[in-house]
């Protein structure tokens, strides 16, 4: 049995006997991404949203720059956040760089442009469809809100679903702010890249596989919300 043969029986006996080790990395990788896109998702939907209700001077700008961080390189993102948590940094004091909190942060940076900038562009079209309807009523903007981020739900988890797929499937970020450190910082990409160049190709290969999973649960999910919400578009 060749050597990727045998890799791969090793890592599917992982994953299957839910190996300690993986499981502690995978589950450090699920509660970094999925606080990164709760943050990310709590500030970036209502501030999409205010981005398409209000009109203010310099809006244009605004949104041109937060479409374009939608493209941040992560190892930008990480720079960032490592020049803004490191000692001669202005939250230096805090002691967060190379914990799990410091790669929360900097992965919400990556997340929060592409959730504001694409809920931005689902409530725009849903207001240029219902403004009369929702001025016949006497709402302001500000009432407006929060009927159509619920009109809206459908799509918006769709956004948030594709931030937390951006989330989970980072690397150079995290590696900056977070180090890398067994059982403290380690997650899933950070790991398979460290476990490859050691040699040791199973669990590499299981905490790829789990991945790939998860990346595959996420586009499906995602699929299917499209889908239903084009079919009750009609």
């Amino acid at each position: 049995m060749s050597t990727a043969d045998n890799a791969f029986t090793t890592a599917l006996s992982l994953i299957l006997t839910l190996d300690p080790v993986l499981m502690d990395i995978v589950r450090l990788s699920l509660q970094v991404s999925l606080s990164a896109v709760l943050v990310a998702a709590l500030i970036g939907l209502p501030l999409g949203a205010a981005l398409a209700l209000w009109a203010f001077p310099g809006r244009g700008a605004v949104v041109v720059l937060l479409n374009a961080f939608m493209g941040l390189p992560p190892v930008v993102a990480g720079l960032m956040v490592y020049l803004m948590l490191s000692r001669a940094g202005p939250l230096g004091q805090l002691g967060l760089l190379f914990t799990p909190t410091a790669m929360v942060i900097a992965q919400t940076v990556l997340v929060l442009p592409i959730v504001a900038a694409l809920t931005r562009q689902h409530i725009e079209a849903l207001l240029g469809e219902y403004r009369e309807q929702l001025a016949s009523f006497g709402l302001g903007r500000a009432r407006m809100m929060p009927t159509l981020l619920w009109d809206a739900r459908v799509a918006l988890i769709t956004v948030v679903l594709a931030g937390f797929g951006r989330a989970s499937a980072e690397v150079g970020a995290v590696l900056i702010v977070g180090g890398n450190i067994d059982g403290v910082t380690r997650v899933m990409t950070t790991a398979i890249a460290l476990e490859t160049n050691r040699g040791n190709l199973a669990l590499a290969l299981g905490l790829g596989l789990v991945l790939l999973l998860l990346v595959a649960c996420v586009n499906g999910a995602a699929h299917l919300l499209g889908e239903r919400a084009r079919r009750q578009m009609g």
